[in-house]
């Protein structure tokens, strides 16, 4: 996972609610297992009506995106988070999202902000103004060209996974001196756990007699 302190460039000015992850991403992309290549499924359905803001070369390549309320309900699908990185977007700003879809998005270095809806009001207005958005994960800030400040908060661990570019994996990769270690105490001192005999190295009595 790439790190990521500063999203910064034009933003798609969507601004809807509800939007579920079945219009991020259709039921049917789901049957590939890469992530490369969903980014041209992504809003299939909405890019069907002329002159939609995804298809509009003025946002072309945006790295951020403006939602509305509830941004990212329905199903718990990974897909749509590897939909919009796909895509190209870094950063969400929305009221609210599904707490799997918010998950997600920072597993696969998405930052999802939160800010209130007058705020997101003011960013959409930006967007269509066609200046660019900074998001700033060292200040907790969102700012534009025309002084508008606005301050988000997020989840301390979710913040460090994000700077730093750690999922899963590299968290538990980042530990690994310390479970080498665990491992080969584990070994030596209760070797059946590791796999060897409870009696390994323990001499039997009467061995070696005929």
């Amino acid at each position: 996972m790439r790190a990521v302190t500063r999203v910064e460039g034009r933003a798609y000015p969507f601004g809807a609610k509800n939007i579920d992850t079945d219009i991020i991403i259709p039921a049917h992309w789901l049957k590939t297992v890469t992530r490369e290549g969903l980014g041209k499924g992504a809003f299939e359905a909405l890019r069907r009506e002329p002159g939609n803001v995804f298809d509009d070369p003025a946002y072309a390549g945006s790295p951020i995106l403006i939602a509305g309320e509830n941004f990212g309900c329905g199903s718990s699908r990974e897909h749509a988070a590897w939909a919009l990185g796909d895509m190209g977007v870094r950063a969400v700003i929305a009221p609210s999202y599904s707490d799997i879809f918010s998950g997600n998005a920072v597993k696969n270095g998405i930052v999802p902000v939160v800010l209130p809806q007058d705020a997101i009001d003011r960013l959409v207005e930006v967007a269509r103004e066609g200046a660019a958005i900074t998001v700033d994960l060292e200040s907790m800030s969102v700012t534009t060209p025309w002084q508008d400040r606005f301050v988000f908060e997020m989840d301390p661990f979710r913040r460090q996974c994000l700077i730093e570019g750690l999922d899963e994996i590299g968290i538990t990769l980042a530990k690994d001196t310390a479970i080498s270690k665990y491992e080969a105490a584990v070994g030596s001192d209760r070797p059946w756990i590791a796999g060897g005999s409870r009696n390994e190295g323990v001499a039997v009595e009467g061995a070696g007699r005929t």
